[in-house]
């Protein structure tokens, strides 16, 4: 393949997850507001206008019209582009990644879920079972396609996942008296092993705790309401899955053979 023939495959990847990323902020929206994601079309928050299509291509519209609204100057957030350009960005490296293969779609259908689950949860601190539950399902049937797991391991992971987190948030409510961890974190990490198989269930849970603390505990230092705050879990088990399914293994591996003998 020549580099020309990359640079396109790229560009296309990133126009695709930039559209879909436009989607996503629909579902980010309407969602947790148990509103439609198909209708009504896109309109302004401020002066309900139906967006029309040129004001509404992905990224380039929100910079062109300087975040704000083409009708009534209303600003516009800049997570609506952000998310966009993620959704790209993110679409861009699993081709680059993992290259055009078969199962490219099923990874970016599983990327695109874990971003609407993340600024759901930043926003309203829940995962919305509409997501996290056919997300499950979804994982269970691609373990008969994907070559990173098979469907015993896939069931597993959901045991392991949804059960592991169970059991934490049990022990941390005899421990304290207080709810810790909530149902939405045990379904995602229920589909993150779904998809992921169950080897992927602990590091994630190490990867997200870790960088959990680092982020949280310098909250806790801020003082009482630093501590009173609460963090969600839910972007940090989202980051750890894609983490260690690109990197996981990887790392694992050059670990154990670093100590081994």
């Amino acid at each position: 393949m020549s580099v020309f023939q990359v640079v396109v495959l790229l560009v296309a990847a990133f126009v695709l997850g930039s559209v879909i990323g436009s989607f996503l902020n629909v579902c980010i929206y309407r969602i947790p507001a148990g509103e439609s994601v198909v209708s009504p079309r896109s309109r302004c928050q401020s002066c309900k206008t139906t967006i029309r299509w040129y004001h509404n291509i992905p990224v380039f519209s929100w910079v062109l019209l300087r975040g704000k609204c083409a009708y009534c100057g209303e600003k516009v957030s800049v997570r609506y582009a952000l998310v966009e350009a993620l959704t790209g960005l993110v679409y861009v490296f699993t081709l680059w990644h993992f290259g055009p293969h078969p199962v490219l779609p099923l990874i970016w259908i599983f990327c695109s879920a874990l971003i609407v689950i993340t600024f759901v949860d930043l926003d309203h601190k829940i995962i919305p079972d509409v997501i996290s539950l056919p997300g499950i399902l979804f994982g269970f049937a691609c373990s008969f396609v994907v070559p990173w797991t098979n469907w015993i391991d896939s069931l597993l992971g959901i045991v392991v996942g949804y059960g592991s987190l169970w059991i934490v948030g049990i022990a941390y409510y005899m421990l304290t008296k207080k709810d810790g961890m909530g149902g939405g974190d045990l379904k995602l990490l229920a589909m993150l092993g779904a998809f992921l198989g169950w080897k992927a269930v602990f590091p994630v849970i190490f990867f997200s705790s870790l960088v959990g603390s680092i982020v949280g505990v310098p909250m806790a230092i801020l003082g009482k309401k630093g501590r009173g705050m609460m963090l969600p879990f839910g972007p940090f088990l989202a980051g750890g899955g894609l983490f260690y399914f690109f990197w996981g293994p990887q790392i694992i591996n050059m670990y154990f053979s670093f100590f081994s003998p």
